[in-house]
């Protein structure tokens, strides 16, 4: 599913006349023309507009405007547009309290590369703004809730971006039951399944404490699972949503992976 594909941001255009106009074969925006839809004229009025600003916005690749137009239960048909800047985030606390708890690592995916920046060391205000520069798009899954509230508290740092949190398009999907069992159910493995977010607090703990360097080791990898596997099931779960929605009209595809090809 592309932006191109998308009339459910206008007014007046929910998800029956989306469906409508696909199964009248205005697949894309370049197909719609007033005259033949199968719409109302105010709202092939108003379906005009919204494209006419949309190219444009397109072109200039302005995320932050489709992240504003469209519902936010929609925002994954933004990721095939822009997944190549998209930012995919995960951290890792002490406890689950912002105002008496610490992050202790934040793990960013983008661009193929991770990178993970660890509390004293590297986790500043500052490292967080580059990581997150210049992206169109942040991933994160329970992100809304948890994690970007805590980074906002916890420094000096805002996620101004579009957010897509596989939380609910999983949960859309019949998904459920946290990260790591989504990741079993739609077929994504990782190096330490044993591993949980109580394990986390213990080896930070650990290296805390102690100094060990292996249990640091052992937490930044998890992390960086953490991150790594987002991109993986963000390209699951938006492969699934198209095949689901536009899939489903006319048999047309995208070049994302589905939950049953992964």
């Amino acid at each position: 599913m592309r932006i191109e594909n998308s009339f459910i941001p206008v007014r007046g255009v929910g998800e029956r006349t989306e469906q409508t106009l696909w199964a009248e074969g205005v697949l894309t925006w370049d197909e719609f023309t007033p005259e033949a839809s199968p719409v109302g004229a105010k709202t092939g009025e108003r379906i005009e507009s919204f494209i006419a600003d949309s190219l444009e916005r397109l072109d200039d690749g302005d995320a932050r405007y489709f992240g504003d137009v469209f519902p936010s239960g929609e925002r994954w048909r933004l990721y095939e547009n822009f997944r190549e800047d998209a930012c995919f985030f995960d951290i890792e606390t002490t406890g689950l309290d912002a105002s008496r708890n610490d992050v202790t690592t934040v793990s960013v995916h983008r661009g193929g590369e991770t990178t993970t920046l660890v509390r004293g060391e590297t986790l500043t205000a500052e490292a967080l703004r580059d990581q997150f520069r210049d992206a169109s798009l942040v991933v994160s899954f329970n992100g809304k809730r948890f994690d970007v509230p805590f980074l906002e508290e916890s420094f000096d740092f805002s996620v101004d971006l579009p957010h897509v949190d596989l939380m609910y398009p999983c949960r859309r999907l019949d998904l459920t039951g946290g990260l790591k069992q989504i990741e079993k159910d739609v077929g994504i493995d990782r190096d330490r399944p044993d591993l949980s977010g109580r394990d986390a607090v213990r080896l930070w703990r650990r290296y805390e404490r102690d100094g060990d360097d292996d249990a640091l080791d052992t937490l930044v990898s998890y992390n960086r699972d953490d991150t790594v596997n987002l991109k993986r099931l963000m390209d699951v779960v938006a492969g699934t949503l198209h095949e689901e929605s536009l899939g489903g009209v006319d048999g047309a595809t995208c070049n994302l992976p589905t939950r049953d090809s992964v």
